[in-house]
């Protein structure tokens, strides 16, 4: 079993139909047509959304992306029109609501891999390939890839795992062009971005991005999050050591405590998950709060 523990009630707006809850987001459509996307605190593991929330956790996800649209901008254009609260939202929605511009979504989550851990690894150890693409011998947990490769994958249900596919799955599904457009984007800006993160002292191991296509002149869109620590493996760069698994900037912390005796937690069976002991949830906060203080320079408040 796998989904929400605990399936939130949408807030009602005047002016805003809701349209999806998702694992951390809150999709709307305002009476322009444009979307609202709203952060919530949620965090999910394993295919669960968890029944405790992280504070500021969707603020902060929000003013990263919001900081890593304006690094990446000459790149490829972002679908963000405002960040100004819709009239009547609560006041819990400042700093996390973002409208968007309304985009025909590629059916596809368009990942880059710098570095072999995860599902790439899995692949790895079974095939010595990654989405079918073919690796090195003698690579392990942790280890830099010769060059960054784009590994994409389907788009799942909450709930349900995102499943890799091959670069000539992502060419049946979207066309030629616009596949080797999105590898061509997703990898330059995964580029970028791993270079900033490295001046900072953090190794951008992978991360996914999502793309639309524009109304009208239908140039290729960044949307949704981005370089999150929901999105991206964040790795401590003076702490990186290939061959086991790296300490994140993620929630590492959830995933470990829900694995462990204390939690009396069977991720194989049909019960959900229990809510998570302060300390956890502390622990995590910080590690988001640090991955934005050292990727943006600024402080969290």
């Amino acid at each position: 079993m796998s989904g929400f523990v605990e399936k939130p009630e949408p807030t009602e707006v005047p002016g805003l139909v809701h349209l999806h809850t998702g694992k951390v987001r809150d999709l709307y459509r305002n009476e322009a047509g444009d979307l609202v996307m709203v952060a919530s605190d949620r965090v999910s593991a394993y295919d669960w959304v968890l029944p405790t929330e992280i504070p500021d956790k969707g603020r902060i996800l929000t003013q990263l992306s919001l900081w890593w649209f304006e690094q990446l901008a000459d790149l490829v254009p972002h679908h963000v029109l405002s960040t100004e609260l819709p009239p009547g939202a609560p006041a819990d929605w400042e700093g996390r609501a973002l409208v968007c511009a309304s985009l025909r979504m590629v059916p596809v989550e368009c990942v880059a891999r710098g570095y072999l851990t995860g599902s790439g690894l899995a692949e790895y150890r079974r095939t010595r390939t990654v989405c079918g693409l073919a690796l090195p011998e003698g690579l392990v947990d942790g280890s830099e890839l010769p060059a960054p490769i784009f590994t994409p994958a389907t788009k799942a249900e909450v709930g349900e795992h995102d499943e890799n596919v091959s670069y000539e799955e992502v060419a049946h599904r979207v066309g030629p062009d616009t596949a080797a457009h999105l590898r061509q984007v997703t990898l330059a800006v995964y580029s970028r971005a791993r270079d900033i993160a490295r001046e900072r002292g953090i190794i951008l191991a992978d991360t996914k991005f999502e793309f639309g296509f524009a109304e009208g002149d239908g140039g290729l869109v960044l949307a949704d999050e981005v370089l999150t620590p929901d999105s991206s493996r964040f790795w401590p760069a003076d702490r990186w050591q290939p061959g086991r698994a790296q300490p994140s900037y993620d929630k590492q912390f959830v995933r470990d405590w829900l694995t462990s005796p204390e939690s009396g937690w069977d991720r194989t069976g049909e019960q959900p998950p229990p809510a998570l002991p302060e300390r956890i949830v502390e622990a995590t906060r910080a590690r988001y709060v640090e991955a934005y203080e050292r990727l943006t320079g600024l402080t969290w408040s």
